[in-house]
């Protein structure tokens, strides 16, 4: 009596295994063993305590510098930034992730992508807004507020920091996937002013010299950023109740 045929067991190329361990060991070292390591070098970097003109990284690592500042209600810097030209940055998940993941290797636009989380006052952005360039989300314009605590003239003041994507990389301090800024922050400073400023949506301008005492330095993605040191406060128009609702949502509370 014969055996009957064993069933045939598919097997893959060597290479496919390797290439499968080399994917695996690199999600391992930047997103687990250089997240503990750069844990580690945040808590040691007490400096940060003192600078609340920077936003830091979930891992505590320095974010991208405060640039500006919008004095109203969270509807009115909504509708101001809608007015400008800015949409709101769509929250971070999966099926946003993914959609910027392929907008960003098929080139093609996505104008409300999502932004990675920063910290600031012990909490992620209150909002985040961008304006594409070109067609594709690798490169654009984006900012994100922050409510502080500080009034003026009985309404909040929002902290923001605007940055200019200018590609994407890996970043040199954790070996992630993340975009390049441009270091130049005074020009991203005064593009979003600009914009504001044409859609009639700033009735005053103070500025603060020596906001930044470091006018120089890196952000958690390992990008040089440069400035000035100047943090205009722009107060917004009042909204009055015959103005249209903006469009968009918040990102996060």
């Amino acid at each position: 009596m014969t055996d009957s045929p064993q069933p045939h067991r598919r097997s893959f190329p060597r290479w496919t295994w390797i290439a499968l361990g080399v994917i695996a060991t690199y999600v391992l070292v930047a997103y687990g063993c250089m997240g503990a390591f750069n844990r580690r070098e945040a808590r040691q970097a007490h400096y940060l305590q003192d600078q609340p003109h920077l936003t830091h990284t979930s891992s505590g690592l320095p974010g991208d510098p405060l640039n500006i500042a919008l004095v109203g209600s969270e509807s009115e810097v909504a509708g101001a930034m809608q007015a400008a030209g800015w949409r709101a940055a769509a929250a971070l998940g999966v099926r946003s992730d993914v959609r910027i993941a392929v907008d960003t290797v098929l080139d093609k636009p996505d104008p409300t992508a999502p932004v990675s989380d920063l910290y600031l006052f012990g909490r992620k952005e209150d909002l985040a807004f961008e304006k594409p360039v070109g067609h594709s989300p690798r490169e654009r314009h984006h900012v994100r507020f922050w409510r502080s605590e500080k009034m003026v003239d009985g309404r909040p003041m929002w902290m923001g920091a605007a940055t200019h994507d200018v590609g994407v990389e890996l970043s040199s301090n954790t070996a992630q996937i993340t975009h390049r800024i441009s270091p130049d922050l005074d020009a991203e400073r005064a593009l979003l002013l600009a914009d504001l400023t044409k859609a009639n949506r700033v009735s005053d301008t103070r500025w603060i010299d020596g906001f930044h005492k470091e006018l120089q330095g890196r952000n958690g993605g390992g990008d040089p950023w440069q400035t000035d040191g100047r943090l205009p406060i722009v107060s917004l128009p009042k909204a009055s109740s015959s103005d249209p609702a903006p469009q968009g949502n918040s990102v996060a509370k």
